[in-house]
């Protein structure tokens, strides 16, 4: 099957093709055309023109527009949850998971289109103010450019394109060449929407010819999901555009002696292993209160040996191979390293192309790549603590700070968490994986800035403009 891409509201070939294949199977799922700078200059003029248009459009119909989107992919709900699970490798539940946040994506980001707002500025607090009203505007930026990664190709993308169109912006999305059919897939359904045909495209396209995108004064915003090398190689070269960077992470759980002990296995097992680990707030160190670590330990290994493997469109599967055998074997060197430097495998270990076993490591160091560095990898470090404010402070050594997870009975831990962690967010009695899709979410240090759910993301995507009004 070959697949056209999405430029100005028409499906286009390319100069180029890329192939897209099942990291599972590796069967040729489609040849996508691939752009080249002279179709990027296409999209571009396209965009500016669509961002001209959606600057104008009131917002009941870009609200209209967006509940059809959500509509448009509920009513192809199962071809969305097997696209993502043939060309990504997730599990087939776990992909229709993501789908009916993709849904909830674009709902939210209607109900936000009809409310975005300003807000009345006070101007007579001195005396030259009297008699003068101010109040501000949300003004869109124009044309934004979306890059997203391989591992939620549906929902990465919507975190991009709902914010950027119910703030009445233009968007060209570059999605992953690994995972590029279901955000064509997303075009297919946008183009029923009635909105600009042009305000979202879908451009896959090579990094060698994406300079004109750092350079190319039309385009406003950058917006970037994916590793931290990349984002901040991005950001440097980027000049004066506005630019956000949603990047990796390094995710600690602490568990402390008052914590609710099977909830806090059950959630920390899934945080470490839904997808193979392959999620930015993936669970990756786990610190244990002494008291606890041992029959926390005992139960975390038996949930993480007896996770049911296999075909990603098999029901039954709860973890599959990774996104391609390159990641898998990375991963393992990792893990051969900290080996190799006395930290013990307690479960896993084990590689099979690209299928990598859920993989429990203690006796680690922090200087080991596995607990200093994103493994983004099905891999779990377990260390011990005695006293809770050590653990936070041990939780705080990584340049990354995406979100983290606190297990505890006692409120004040809680609190002393929220205060001195140093992450974007904070989950308590859950795990960082956690996340709504209409909250503020991001991180510090290396982990990027700017914040991504729908409004939060909304904010970024327009700028302020005063109005002052002399009566």
């Amino acid at each position: 099957m070959r697949k056209k891409i999405l430029i100005g509201g028409e499906w286009r070939e390319a100069g180029e093709t890329v192939e897209v294949r099942s990291p599972f199977t590796n069967e040729l799922l489609a040849e996508v055309a691939s752009a080249d700078a002279a179709d990027l200059e296409t999209a571009v003029a396209a965009a500016e023109k669509a961002a001209r248009q959606m600057r104008n459009l009131p917002r009941y119909e870009i609200a209209a527009g967006l509940r059809k989107i959500a509509e448009g992919i509920e009513g192809r709900k199962r071809e969305f949850g097997e696209t993502i699970a043939r060309e990504a490798a997730k599990p087939i539940k776990t992909a229709l998971g993501e789908v009916e946040r993709g849904i909830a994506t674009f709902r939210w980001a209607a109900g936000e289109a009809e409310r975005l707002a300003g807000e009345a500025v006070p101007l007579d607090t001195i005396e030259t103010g009297k008699g003068k009203t101010g109040f501000t505007k949300r003004v869109p930026r124009g044309v934004i450019y979306g890059i997203t990664p391989f591992n939620f190709p549906l929902n990465l993308v919507g975190h991009k394109v709902a914010p950027a169109l119910a703030s009445g912006n233009s968007i060209i999305i570059k999605p992953s060449e690994k995972t590029p059919l279901t955000a064509l897939l997303l075009g297919e359904v946008f183009l029923e929407s009635g909105l600009p045909p042009a305000a979202l495209q879908i451009v896959p396209m090579s990094v060698e010819h994406i300079d004109p995108v750092y350079e190319d004064e039309r385009i406003k915003m950058i917006s970037f999901t994916g590793s931290a090398e990349v984002g901040w190689k991005i950001k440097s070269r980027a000049g004066k555009k506005m630019v956000t960077l949603e990047l990796g992470g390094n995710a600690p759980v602490i568990v402390d002696e008052t914590a609710d002990l099977e909830h806090s296995v059950a959630r920390s097992a899934l945080g470490a292993f839904t997808y193979s680990g392959q999620v930015c707030i993936s669970v990756q160190r786990l610190l244990l209160h002494e008291k606890i670590a041992d029959r926390f330990t005992e139960k975390f290994i038996e949930k993480a040996a007896n996770l049911k493997t296999g075909d990603p469109l098999d029901e039954a599967t709860e973890m599959s191979v990774m996104i391609e055998e390159k990641a898998a074997a990375r991963a393992e060197s990792w893990i051969k390293e900290a080996t190799d430097n006395g930290a013990e495998i307690l479960c896993g270990g084990a590689r099979r192309g690209a299928m990598l076993d859920a993989t429990v490591l203690t006796g680690t160091s922090p200087e080991m790549r596995v607990v200093a560095e994103e493994v983004f990898a099905p891999v779990a470090v377990i260390e011990k603590f005695s006293d809770f404010e050590e653990a936070v402070e041990r939780a705080n050594q990584t340049r990354y700070g995406l979100q983290a997870g606190v297990f505890t009975g006692r409120l004040e831990r809680s609190l002393y968490a929220a205060d001195h962690l140093e992450y974007g967010g904070v989950v308590i009695n859950d795990v960082p994986t956690f996340r709504v899709d209409n909250m503020p979410y991001g991180g510090v240090k290396d982990s990027g800035f700017g914040r991504e759910g729908v409004r939060y993301a909304m904010d970024e995507m327009t700028e302020i403009r005063l109005v002052v009004i002399n009566s």
